[in-house]
């Protein structure tokens, strides 16, 4: 059997599938259903200073090929996840564990961090910066290389692991974020998150979801993806970790192709849980079939 292990960020992992973040709780809830060690680690739930009840339903529309999500946030706050969540998922789950942190402003962002870096079970920091930044006129970080560099240099002040900027898709230029991240000290970049999309109710004549607009996911952006995990892999020099639509093996070996180290898998989750455990059972044959003797060795191997 071909060799799946990959190194993310100086951490070994047995392979590269990671369950994207708000499509995997905070872990315990799959354990039930299969053993969780079996993935290279996850990504929480995107977690934030303080508890978010979250946006009005309904917070979900159905699309050919995927779905919108407007769920916003919804968690229950750093202190809760610290005292609660981690010794709960400590019981089922023996790897270190990606948290993701979202924000509303810098101090936000760095005190979250800090808080979640000083946790024995936290391995990497993958900190979103598609928030809404409602300090500055409602502007997402992750929308210019400045903000975004901004947040990755406050959080790389008061954290020790590995920190991984997770990029917005809905931008024109994402290279030159990602390498203004890279400059600002990011350890690694994941991309991409959600693109923006909206369903209207021919009856009503009214947006689907409350919140009008949502993050679109699903198989259908995996082409923008892959494209978007070639452009800023060519141009930075640290870890990309590769997401959007990802639903199969194959689909995890295009996109380390394309330069992930990692690949996050997201609404596929939501479709059918067991779809982590599948494809990590489906890669050795997938790699017999490529000709592909370690997963570590074709990462970035389209010219």
């Amino acid at each position: 059997m071909g060799k799946m292990s990959v190194n993310l960020c100086g951490i070994e992992l047995d392979n590269p599938i990671i369950p994207a973040s708000g499509t995997f709780g905070y872990g315990y809830e799959f354990a039930e259903l299969y053993d969780i060690n079996i993935l290279g680690t996850f990504s929480f739930k995107g977690t934030t200073k303080d508890a978010r009840f979250g946006n009005p339903t309904p917070r979900i529309a159905e699309c050919p090929a995927g779905m919108i999500n407007a769920v916003g946030l919804q968690n229950p706050g750093v202190e809760n996840v610290i005292s609660k969540e981690l010794p709960r998922l400590k019981e089922c789950f023996n790897k270190k564990v990606m948290a993701n942190v979202s924000g509303f402003s810098i101090e936000d962002y760095a005190y979250t961090c800090q808080k979640l870096d000083r946790e024995e079970q936290v391995g990497w920091l993958e900190v979103n910066v598609s928030c809404p930044n409602v300090h500055g006129g409602g502007m997402s970080f992750g929308t210019s290389p400045e903000a975004a560099a901004e947040v990755t240099r406050a959080v790389k002040a008061v954290t020790t692991k590995p920190v991984i900027i997770k990029l917005s898709p809905n931008v024109t230029d994402i290279v030159s974020i990602a390498k203004a991240c890279e400059d600002a000290g990011a350890d690694g970049i994941s991309l991409i998150n959600t693109l923006l999309g909206m369903r209207i109710d021919l009856n009503k004549r009214k947006p689907v979801i409350a919140n009008k607009m949502g993050g679109f996911s699903g198989s259908a952006i995996f082409p923008v993806a892959v494209r978007m995990v070639y452009q800023v892999s060519k141009a930075v020099n640290i870890p990309v970790v590769g997401m959007g639509g990802v639903s199969s093996a194959e689909d995890v070996i295009e996109m380390m192709l394309a330069g992930a180290t990692a690949v996050e898998i997201g609404a596929a989750n939501l479709v059918d849980p067991f779809a982590c455990r599948d494809i990590i059972n489906a890669l050795p044959s997938a790699m017999e079939k490529y000709k592909i003797n370690s997963l570590s060795e074709i990462i970035g191997g389209c010219e």
